[in-house]
């Protein structure tokens, strides 16, 4: 799992992004398109035209991360806007990762009464 530090943002990047983009590539389109500054220690997530493939870059205060998770099957829920960001919570984050629906997820039974 990656590490979420509790002050940090996680941003998605609406559309897709070429996969072949390091760090530098998506810092630069973060700042282009996101109006972000990638250097905040906030999480940049980015998907691919496949939608198998995700990234995630994050500034640690030391130095670049660039994560990467490539699904066996399936793809990643993402958002039908074609620029833009949205927010995500770490929760919705980890959603993602797992391939699960973060926009409507199911939420388990709860009893009714207790005793």
């Amino acid at each position: 799992m990656i590490p979420v530090p509790m002050h940090a943002q996680v941003w998605l990047s609406a559309g897709v992004t070429d996969m072949r983009k390091g760090f530098a590539s998506l810092a630069a389109q973060s700042e282009q398109t996101m109006q972000a500054n990638p250097f905040t220690g906030h999480m940049f997530v980015f998907r691919g035209r496949r939608g198998d493939l995700i990234k995630i870059i994050w500034w640690d205060g030391q130095g670049a991360c660039l994560f990467s998770k490539r699904l066996e099957k399936g793809r990643f829920v993402w958002p039908s806007a074609k620029e833009g960001k949205i927010a995500l919570t770490p929760a919705q984050l980890a959603m993602l990762l797992e391939g699960i629906d973060w926009r409507l997820p199911q939420r388990t039974w709860r009893p009714l009464m207790a005793g």
